[in-house]
């Protein structure tokens, strides 16, 4: 199943777009912050495919019903860039457990390039709800490497991909590649992929525009 958020109204497309404009996203802590703040906004849509129970509890002047959920998540990001969609997150889903994988392009010197994935830090995800964070789904092939690689911790029970920008291309692949019922969460999907594996419009390299740029 594929949620584009921008095809309801919401804050959510500001904050996409001001991380789009290539004047306001000079300014790093900005541009950090609306990847946090996306990151929210999509941890509160995800939410309501979960499964929650009715609870009871005490207030000062009595009984309460409430619904929580069922169980909680393991909140998987792609590092480096994914680090600050997943703070905002995990500022919602504040009890989940987390993983991390890191995951880079190795380029030849004809311009093609591989995934490479040299480290992956999780518990079990043993029929566990896992929802995967990278804020550009390109090519679907870090999230189809690093979730094959998470799978030796377990088989979760549900998949949810989530990205800020992807491609059709992209959404295409990760349809593929996953298993049957996985949602796919994006800000916005974008129709254009370059044969370098850049998403156009898109918004550049969400890594450097958080962190600085990197050698190698």
């Amino acid at each position: 199943m594929i949620h584009e958020l921008i095809q309801s109204p919401s804050l959510a497309s500001r904050y996409l777009a001001e991380m789009r404009d290539e004047t306001i996203q000079k300014d790093r802590m900005r541009f950090r912050l609306n990847l946090e703040r996306l990151g929210e906004c999509m941890a509160l849509e995800l939410s309501k495919e979960l499964d929650f129970v009715d609870e009871s509890l005490t207030t000062s002047l009595g009984q309460a019903t409430v619904k929580q959920l069922v169980s909680q998540p393991v909140l998987a990001t792609i590092l480096r860039a994914g680090l600050p969609m997943h703070q905002g997150m995990l500022r919602m889903f504040d009890h989940a457990d987390v993983a991390f994988a890191a995951a880079y392009r190795q380029t030849q010197a004809n311009g093609d390039f591989t995934i490479e994935i040299d480290y992956i830090s999780t518990g079990s995800i043993e029929g566990r709800t896992l929802i995967l964070v990278d804020p550009m789904l390109a090519t679907g092939a870090s999230m189809l490497g690093v979730y094959r690689r998470l799978c030796a911790y377990g088989k979760p029970a549900t998949v949810h991909i989530v990205a800020a920008i992807a491609s059709r291309h992209g959404v295409t692949e990760v349809q593929n590649g996953m298993p049957p019922g996985t949602h796919i969460w994006a800000g916005a999907i974008d129709e254009e992929l370059t044969a370098k594996g850049y998403i156009v419009p898109g918004l550049g390299d969400a890594g450097d525009l958080a962190f600085g740029g990197k050698i190698g």
